[in-house]
């Protein structure tokens, strides 16, 4: 792996993508918190929308807050719940501002609208988010976990194999990790994505759907992915096991590297570091992140169990892998221009 300690110089080289403010991500991906209208039970009730993200973010010539998107899974949530990041800023007098989201794109547009530093996602959001110009850079990605995202159905439908699915309804959050999932898996049995009806829903409302039967099949990852099997019973169709690599990546706003690359040093130190402590501790993990991610912890405590903790700088194969995904949206129009992920992204070699 690829010395952390390079990470300062190699963030000051980047140079990139311009950036280009809009409030909606890649032409509607994901539907924002603030579209939502409502807030699911299911929801976690501090969700905020990226106005009132806006209005706590720090304003003048240098901010004494580093503003942290998380979502319900992986390193950043358990650094967020052991606390260490702000014992490790504290002696610089900045504190850190933690705001969860219900997904990738909806984190992303909060960074791209210039009001979040930095945060995590799965491999597609970043594609649809530089497709629109946010100001992103490519920092670190955890390894793979092709069994942390599947696509589920009800325990007694009659759907067997993913070629099942032709005609039927699809729900899942648009521009995620799992939308590519879909569009491999449709393709692996004989489909076109055309073939299937999806249906676009954050996490929580996907999975009321879902439930209610107003679905077919829900594509989704862990937690959401563990809960659902355990909690209503649901079936795996089809994991992406061979299928994609379901990497979790952790990405700062361009402006935030060049300016803080210290901070974001410090950042991936305690990333690592955590993730260490996590591989060796899976129960610990799950009764610390239980009352924080409101999730019960045998169900944490599974996922934490076959988790693959370890945190590695971008290399060439990673953005290779995030190439194919964004060549296969574009081809599929889904995309509304072509990108190159290398430009916004720091490689080690």
């Amino acid at each position: 792996m690829a010395s952390i300690q390079a990470l300062r110089g190699s963030i000051k080289q980047w140079h990139g993508l311009g950036r280009t403010v809009v409030l909606a991500i890649a032409l509607g991906v994901g539907i924002s918190l603030t579209a939502c209208g409502k807030q699911s039970a299911t929801s976690p009730a501090n969700a905020p929308s990226a106005a009132s993200v806006a209005s706590s973010a720090p304003q003048g010539e240098t901010s004494t807050v580093v503003r942290i998107g998380y979502q319900k899974y992986g390193t950043l949530a358990l650094l967020k719940a052991r606390g260490e990041l702000e014992q490790e800023f504290k002696a610089q007098g900045v504190s850190v501002q933690w705001v969860q989201f219900p997904g990738g794109p909806q984190l992303l547009e909060a960074l791209n609208t210039g009001n979040l530093d930095f945060g995590n996602t799965g491999e597609t959001p970043p594609i649809f988010a530089q497709a629109a110009g946010a100001p992103l850079l490519y920092i670190a990605n955890e390894l793979p976990d092709p069994k942390g995202e599947a696509i589920l159905v009800k325990q007694d439908a009659a759907l067997k194999t993913v070629a099942d699915l032709k005609g039927k309804k699809v729900v899942l959050n648009k521009g995620s990790n799992v939308h590519y999932l879909l569009v491999r898996a449709l393709e692996d049995a004989g489909l076109k994505y055309t073939d299937v009806k999806t249906i676009f829903l954050p996490p929580a409302d996907a999975r009321a759907v879902f439930e209610k039967g107003d679905a077919d099949a829900w594509v989704i990852w862990d937690p959401y992915l563990t809960a659902a099997k355990r909690s209503l019973n649901a079936r795996i169709l089809k994991d992406a096991d061979g299928l994609a690599p379901n990497r979790q990546f952790y990405l700062a706003a361009k402006p935030f590297s060049e300016k803080y690359p210290e901070r974001v040093k410090a950042i991936i130190t305690s990333l690592e570091k955590t993730g260490e402590w996590a591989k060796a501790n899976p129960n610990e993990v799950a009764k610390i992140l239980s009352p924080q991610l409101g999730i019960d912890e045998p169900t944490l405590q599974e996922i934490a169990q076959h988790l693959p903790y370890g945190i590695q700088l971008i290399k060439p194969n990673v953005i290779a892998d995030q190439q194919k995904i964004a060549d296969t949206f574009y081809e599929l129009k889904l995309l509304p221009k072509p990108v190159e992920v290398k430009t916004v992204a720091q490689i080690t070699k």
